[in-house]
């Protein structure tokens, strides 16, 4: 984690981190104001706290309340070395816990962080920099032994090349790529987190069978992910990258709609028009990018070659961001060998929709075929140690498809996890299956899963999928573990050999698609210096049903976007016409005002946590409507999940509401015990909401100039880095 440290008055310093400040001071007796701890101060209450995290941790997963659990921390000094110290905790459980969780309780604690790393001894690099802010050398701790070169199947270079050359691509683009964790919790699975130290909202996870796959996977999907500007999605670009040359790619067209907001018949092709636009109320409107949100440019299309013919064919961004997600793309060190992974993950997500939704009852994989791959059985038993059955099963629908599945049950709480893989290889299939499985998961994160059901409709729910789809962690049908298999076992293998196998491979796979009768689209991405595509199968690789380029469309921010963000400098007039936008497009009033704009607030302010029920109350409040503001605070009170301090505030208003719309009562009669009550502060706010002199309490006036947006700048500054990486491209290929 990157921490960037400001000086300010006196010895007083701030450190900046994600979305928080910590201010530290020195004591009085150092010359300080002793208004804050000092930096050794937070040091001593991290590790108490990280002990208490795991206490908290172990106790609720056993449903084991904590309200008269209490830990303490002292540091016993020694007197002939100062830097010589005792950390005691102690921990007072009341009479009533079980002697068995008195000792898991404790045990706990062993794993705390802060613990784990002062007693491996932390090492210290102290260094100069010409700039903080230009230095992107890589923080990545994994240096490979040089001269040596793993193979691994389906890679077309040794990882430690692999990992070099990826490394090194993003430091040329200003990205410092920081590791926050790594986890190896059964023999032969590792997975790790990386992130972006200046943007942490830009990260990936890795996972593998050693720790230089898990890196190299979790820093390949990084490079897909910028390539295919994923990160990004649904976020606003600001007005400058609007109005560039280009806003998402140099070979972007844009495309006037027709008449009567017609679509563009530049755009799509007659095969993709049959999917998309089947009943004719496709619009053109629909297709404006939510990025730049420039109607008036038009619609913003991205080439993919139509895989049949060769024929390029433009697709409006809008509509891949909306359905696709991140589903079939991939980097590479080859093209071929991104082709294999964008297919392979195409059908993994597409077969599995298939068995989840049909519930299909899937064959196990024989002991003696498993046998055959005993790191991967390694694993396997690890997690049965540990209490948690596990089925391997062959996904493959009767050898027809890529797919292998490893599903695990949770005894304790009766959840399951299917794991799906897809690869031509039987072997990398099942590998996938079950790193996946354990990809950024602790044993505790296994206790979360859900439970199986027979209510076919809660399975076939078009929000399971995306469920499965984001971390797997849907629901699954009991028919899915019948002892009668729908399918005989197949010990498949749709692999190649030889230099030319990624090549092959990826042949085969596109050959399924169109014995299927499936197109598929595919678009290359190489003005990062990286090897990167994505690959569109439509009618099978969307992840979002297609009625929701209709009704639920990203690009609905544009609605709201400009109005909200110069909500403080709107009249009454633009904002009765704001809320009755609100209130007539369908939104769900509990979704919150960051994903409906595209604006990526701080999650720690009033901003960072507004649903549009919240920010419709307001809106009443500046209005004056207090009846139909009475009514929502009613329901914010009573369903919101928002701060502590946010509530208080929200009841000290709904008291005052209740006097104001009572002709029998007089604020004048009440106003000293409320203030005794809610304290000055919150009583002064709400008392100015109703009589106008404050208005939309707590939220910071901004502007589409998005100034004082720290956490969406940064998401800006990451997106900027590549943007001028790809005009730099652009210009090169011009000019030669």
């Amino acid at each position: 984690m990157e921490i960037k440290v400001n000086f300010l008055d006196k010895l007083r310093l701030e450190a900046k981190f994600d979305d928080f400040t910590v201010i530290a001071d020195q004591p009085i007796r150092y010359k300080g104001d002793g208004s804050a701890p000092g930096p050794f101060d937070y040091f001593l209450a991290s590790s108490a706290l990280c002990a208490a995290y795991f206490v908290k941790l172990y106790c609720n997963t056993r449903n084991i309340s904590t309200e008269n659990i209490r830990l303490s921390q002292n540091n016993i000094v020694d007197p002939e070395n100062r830097y010589q110290q005792t950390f005691k905790i102690q921990v007072e459980l009341p009479a009533d816990i079980e002697e068995a969780d008195r000792r898991g309780i404790l045990r706990s604690i062993e794993r705390c962080t802060v613990k784990k790393v002062v007693q491996q001894g932390p090492e210290f690099v102290i260094e100069e920099v010409e700039s903080l802010d230009a230095d992107a050398q890589s923080l990545l701790t994994l240096k490979p032994e040089a001269g040596v070169s793993t193979h691994i199947l389906g890679k077309d270079l040794p990882l430690e090349q692999t990992i070099a050359n990826m490394s090194g691509l993003l430091a040329e683009l200003g990205i410092k790529i920081e590791i926050a964790s790594w986890r190896n919790i059964i023999p032969n699975v590792w997975s790790l987190h990386i992130r972006d130290a200046h943007s942490p909202m830009c990260f990936t996870n890795g996972k593998g069978a050693t720790k230089e796959s898990a890196l190299a996977s979790a820093l390949g999907e990084y490079i897909e992910r910028i390539s295919n500007n994923h990160f990004y999605a649904g976020s606003y670009w600001g007005e400058d990258i609007a109005n560039a040359e280009f806003v998402h790619y140099p070979n972007e067209r844009w495309f006037k709609p027709g008449r009567g907001d017609k679509l563009p018949k530049e755009i799509l092709d007659a095969y993709c028009l049959g999917i998309y636009n089947a009943d004719g109320e496709l619009r053109a409107s629909h297709l404006v990018d939510t990025n730049s949100g420039n109607a008036e440019r038009g619609i913003c299309s991205l080439p993919y070659v139509r895989q049949s013919d060769g024929e390029v064919v433009y697709f409006p961004s809008n509509l891949v961001e909306n359905l696709f997600v991140s589903n079939g793309m991939s980097a590479g060190n080859t093209l071929p060998e991104a082709q294999v992974q964008c297919l392979s993950e195409i059908f993994e997500r597409a077969v599995k929709r298939e068995i989840l939704e049909g519930e299909i009852c899937l064959p196990d994989v024989p002991q003696e075929v498993l046998a055959k791959y005993p790191g991967i059985v390694a694993g396997i038993q690890g997690l049965e140690e540990q209490g948690f059955p596990v089925l391997v099963k062959d996904a493959s629908l009767g050898g027809v498809y890529p797919v292998m599945c490893v599903t695990l049950m949770n005894p304790r709480t009766g959840g399951v996890f299917a794991s799906f893989g897809a690869h031509p290889s039987f072997e990398v299939a099942l590998e996938r299956s079950l790193t996946e499985l354990l990809q950024g998961r602790s044993f505790e994160g296994l206790n979360d899963l859900p439970q199986p059901t027979f209510e076919s409709n809660a399975v076939t729910e078009p929000n399971n999928f995306v469920e499965h789809f984001i971390d797997s962690s849907g629901i699954v049908s009991w028919r899915f573990f019948s002892a009668k298999p729908h399918y005989e076992f197949v010990e498949w293998d749709f692999s190649s050999q030889g230099d030319h196998a990624n090549a092959e491979e990826a042949a085969t796979l596109f050959a399924i698609l169109e014995d299927m009768g499936k197109e598929a689209y595919v678009a290359v991405y190489d003005q990062l210096g990286a090897t990167a595509c994505r690959i569109l199968v439509p009618g099978y690789s969307e992840v979002y049903p297609v009625e929701d380029l209709i009704w639920d469309n990203t690009n609905k921010a544009l609605l709201f976007r400009a109005d909200i963000l110069n909500l403080h400098r709107l009249d009454d007039e633009a904002l009765a016409a704001l809320l009755d936008r609100l209130e007539n497009n369908e939104l769900d009033e509990y979704s919150d005002i960051a994903t409906l704009i595209g604006i990526d607030f701080d999650e720690n302010t009033v901003w960072g946590q507004l649903t549009v029920l919240e920010l419709k109350l307001l809106i009443h409040l500046a209005l004056q409507q207090f009846e139909e503001a009475h009514e929502l605070v009613g329901a914010f009170l009573q369903y919101n999940d928002n701060s502590v301090e946010r509530g208080l505030f929200y009841q000290a208003l709904n008291v005052v509401l209740e006097v104001e719309l009572d002709e029998e009562l007089a604020l004048e009669d009440y106003e000293t015990n409320f203030r005794r009550m809610f304290g000055n502060e919150r009583m002064d706010a709400a008392i100015g909401s109703i009589t106008g002199s404050v208005r939309f309490f707590g939220l910071t006036p901004t502007s589409m100039k998005l100034e004082g947006l720290d956490r969406h700048q940064r998401l800006l500054d990451s997106y900027r880095k590549l943007h001028k990486a790809r005009a730099r491209f652009a210009q090169a290929a011009a000019a030669a």
